[in-house]
C-alpha cells in the first residue's frame, strides 16, 4: 500500500519513496519570492491582455540604506569638523596677539622719623600696629565673587584672577623668595614676551624704572634680615576688568606687613615691623589664560622703614629694632633725561608703626 498522499498509482518508477522528492527541503518563504526575477501573471491579468505567463521584475537595488548613508555622512562632517578645530584652535592667537607692554616700575623707600620700634615678641608687635585685623598669608588675597564679561566667559576671568593671585602669593610670600634666592618660582608665571626683561632686571639691575628687581617682587638683604615669624599679616582686593574684546585686565593693590630681626649673630634679637605696599596691574589675552601666565605692565611698590640712602633696586635693606635712617638721599636726577626714571623717597608716617 502506497504512503498517505502519494499517488493512486502508485510512486513513479525511479521516484523516491514516500513521495519525497527533491523539492521538499526547500523553502518558498516571502523574501525567496520577493527575490525572484520572474513573476507570475494572475489569471485576469492574462485574460485580459493576453500577457505571456510571466513577466520579468526589475532587479532589486542593493545599495546601501537611507540610514546608513546619512550615518556615514554625519561622522564624515564630525571628522572633517576635528580637523578644521585642530588647524585652527580658537586660543591660537598668537600671529594676530598684541606686542606685549615692558614692565613699568616704581619702588619708593619710606623713611621712618626717629627710631624703629621693637620688641621681642612678633605678636605684641602685630597685635599693636594697624595690620592687628589682617589676615594671615594667602588668606589675606581672596578672589573676588566673578562675573563673566562681554567677550570673556565665567571661567575665564577666574583663571585671570586666579593666576594674579599665584604671581602675588610667590613674589610677595614665599619664604625662598623672599631671603633673595630663587626667582623662578616667579619667573613661570610670566608671559614669554617679558622673560628677557625679567633676566636682564636680575642680572643687571638699574634704577630706570624697568629693571628693578624689587619691582618684580619682595626680596631682603639675607645678609641683614630674615623673617622672624612666617605668618605675614596681608589685607587687599583684586578686580578683574575686560579692556577690550582680546583682553582681560586684573588690578591688585595689597600691603603686606612682615615681623623681620636682625640677621647677623650678636646682633639684637627684638623684632621689628617692616610694611610694603603693592599695587599692580596685569594684563591677560587669550594666550595668557590658557597657559596660567601674566603679563605684568605696572608695579608701584612703597616700603619701609628704609633709608633713602641706601639703592632699594636690587633688594630692601629693611631698618630693624632701634635703627634710624642715614642722613642724605639719593642723587640728584635730571627730569629732562629720557633714559632714567626720577628718584623718589618718602616719609613713613608715625602711625603706621606698631605702639609699643
Amino acid at each position: 500500500m502506497g504512503a498517505p498522499g502519494d499517488p493512486p498509482e502508485g510512486t513513479p518508477e525511479g521516484g523516491p519513496a514516500g513521495g519525497e522528492d527533491e523539492y521538499r527541503s526547500v523553502v518558498f518563504d516571502e523574501s525567496f519570492v520577493r527575490a525572484a526575477r520572474l513573476q507570475e501573471f494572475s489569471a485576469q491579468e492574462r485574460m485580459a491582455d493576453h500577457a505571456p505567463a510571466v513577466r520579468r521584475r526589475p532587479p532589486l537595488r542593493r545599495g546601501l540604506s537611507r540610514q546608513v548613508l546619512i550615518l556615514v555622512l554625519l561622522i564624515a562632517v564630525a571628522f572633517g569638523t576635528a580637523i578644521y578645530m585642530g588647524v585652527r584652535h580658537p586660543y591660537q592667537t598668537s600671529a594676530l596677539r598684541q606686542p606685549v607692554e615692558p614692565l613699568r616700575m616704581t619702588v619708593i623707600p619710606l623713611a621712618p622719623e626717629g627710631r624703629v620700634p621693637g620688641h621681642a615678641d612678633a605678636e605684641y608687635l602685630y597685635a599693636h600696629s594697624p595690620a592687628a585685623q589682617y589676615r594671615v598669608g594667602a588668606k589675606g588675597i581672596p578672589l573676588p565673587a566673578s562675573r563673566r564679561t562681554e567677550h570673556f566667559s565665567d571661567s575665564q576671568v577666574v583663571s585671570a584672577l586666579t593666576t594674579a593671585k599665584d604671581y602675588i602669593v610667590r613674589s610677595s610670600l614665599d619664604p625662598d623668595v623672599l631671603a633673595g634666592g630663587q626667582v623662578r618660582a616667579v619667573r613661570v608665571l610670566l608671559d614669554t614676551d617679558q622673560l628677557d626683561q625679567f633676566d636682564q632686571s636680575f642680572a643687571h639691575p638699574a634704577a630706570d624704572g624697568r629693571h628693578a628687581p624689587t619691582g618684580w617682587l619682595v626680596r631682603f638683604d639675607p645678609a641683614e634680615a630674615r623673617l622672624a615669624d612666617g605668618q605675614i599679616r596681608v589685607q587687599g582686593s583684586l578686580q578683574a576688568a575686560e579692556t577690550d574684546s582680546s583682553t582681560l585686565e586684573v588690578t591688585a593693590d595689597h600691603t603686606f606687613v612682615y615681623a623681620l630681626r636682625a640677621a647677623a649673630a650678636g646682633a639684637s634679637s627684638e623684632v621689628s615691623l617692616f610694611t610694603v605696599r603693592r599695587e599692580l596691574q596685569f594684563r591677560f589675552d587669550r594666550d595668557d589664560l590658557r597657559m596660567h601666565t601674566a603679563q605684568l605692565v605696572v608695579s608701584y611698590v612703597q616700603a619701609g622703614p628704609l633709608s633713602c640712602a641706601e639703592d632699594s633696586t636690587n633688594r630692601l635693606h629693611p631698618l630693624l629694632a632701634g635703627q634710624t635712617a642715614k642722613a642724605g638721599g639719593p642723587a640728584g636726577t635730571d627730569p629732562y633725561a629720557t633714559g632714567s626714571a626720577t628718584a623718589l623717597c618718602g616719609s613713613l608716617a608715625t602711625s603706621a608703626q606698631p605702639k609699643v
